[in-house]
């Protein structure tokens, strides 16, 4: 990418377009295009398309998705599919009737199968049945997927897909509710600290064991990737490390300082056992993730201290 070139980042306000954005900048791109939901709605096709009509950007960073951890996924699912489904049809098909250079499509790593072989390898995506509690979103994330592969084979576009493991960092959502794992344990650990709680109980049993990546070190890949690779099948993107959710929550625990018991709860669903990528194929291509997690987490937990604006 030339450092003149016009860059939109889709939902550069979330966790991972932010981190995109964040990182391009720093590293002296200076004709980035980012668009809040106020200005440009993504599951509007006629404002997509006029959109890239008066920008023309030349890489695209489509990052915009509508997120949630197992909660938000099994309360809201027609909302997960639609949502998912309109932004990145809008947005992939207009930089294709644009002439977009490149595209990087973000999706997740719950597109494979919920009994997956460890370390999950791309190879595996379709291998087996998806996880019940976010398979709308797993199918919408997927068939952005094939558009991409597909686009690439009948257009000869430049279209990417980047397959990223459970993220955390600053500008996360904390809701207690709604948010993925960590952002949601580091709130009510803050507040069961602040409220004198003896405990907290965690969701689940505690023992699914999941791989986390801090978002900036995620954001440093998808620039990497946009920068040296081109083949249309999917690259995992992860830390290579994994461990049960009762030692995170515990890690949360003592970055907080929360002194008081935790407790599991088995009559919340645990999800998937295991979540673990094979990132062997970026590593190959010589990227590897710099921030170790306990850092990482001082660095969100500072972040939810420090601005509220964390709590979006």
């Amino acid at each position: 990418m030339e450092k003149d070139a016009k860059i939109y980042v889709a939902g550069h306000q979330g966790l991972v377009g932010g981190a995109i954005f964040r990182h391009l900048h720093a590293q002296g791109f200076s004709n980035l295009i980012g668009r809040p939901l106020s200005e440009l709605d993504l599951q509007d096709q006629a404002g997509v398309a006029a959109f890239f009509t008066r920008e023309k950007p030349d890489y695209v960073f489509l990052a915009a998705a509508r997120v949630g951890g197992i909660r938000a996924n099994s309360t809201y699912p027609a909302e997960f599919i639609y949502s998912n489904l309109m932004i990145q049809n809008n947005v992939i098909h207009q930089a294709y009737l644009h002439q977009v250079k490149k595209l990087l499509f973000l999706g997740s790593s719950c597109i494979y199968p919920k009994l997956c072989p460890q370390p999950m390898q791309e190879a595996y995506l379709l291998d087996g049945k998806l996880e019940p509690t976010n398979e709308p979103y797993a199918i919408a994330k997927i068939a952005g997927i094939k558009m991409c592969q597909s686009y690439n084979r009948q257009y000869g576009t430049c279209f990417i897909s980047v397959m990223p493991t459970n993220l955390y960092g600053p500008g996360d959502n904390f809701d207690p509710l709604d948010s993925h794992v960590i952002p949601a344990l580091m709130r009510r650990f803050h507040e069961a600290k602040v409220n004198a709680a003896p405990e907290v109980a965690v969701w689940g049993t505690g023992t699914p064991r999941r791989e986390f990546l801090y978002v900036d070190d995620l954001a440093a890949a998808c620039a990497f990737l946009m920068e040296n690779y081109t083949d249309s099948e999917i690259i995992n993107i992860g830390s290579g490390q994994d461990q049960t959710i009762a030692a995170i929550a515990q890690l949360i625990a003592e970055v907080v300082g929360y002194p008081g018991k935790l407790t599991f709860d088995p009559s919340y669903p645990d999800g998937t056992p295991r979540k673990w990528l094979d990132t062997s194929r970026l590593n190959a291509l010589g990227w590897q993730p710099r921030m170790p997690l306990q850092e990482g987490l001082e660095r969100t937990y500072a972040c939810y201290l420090g601005n509220r604006l964390c709590l979006v």
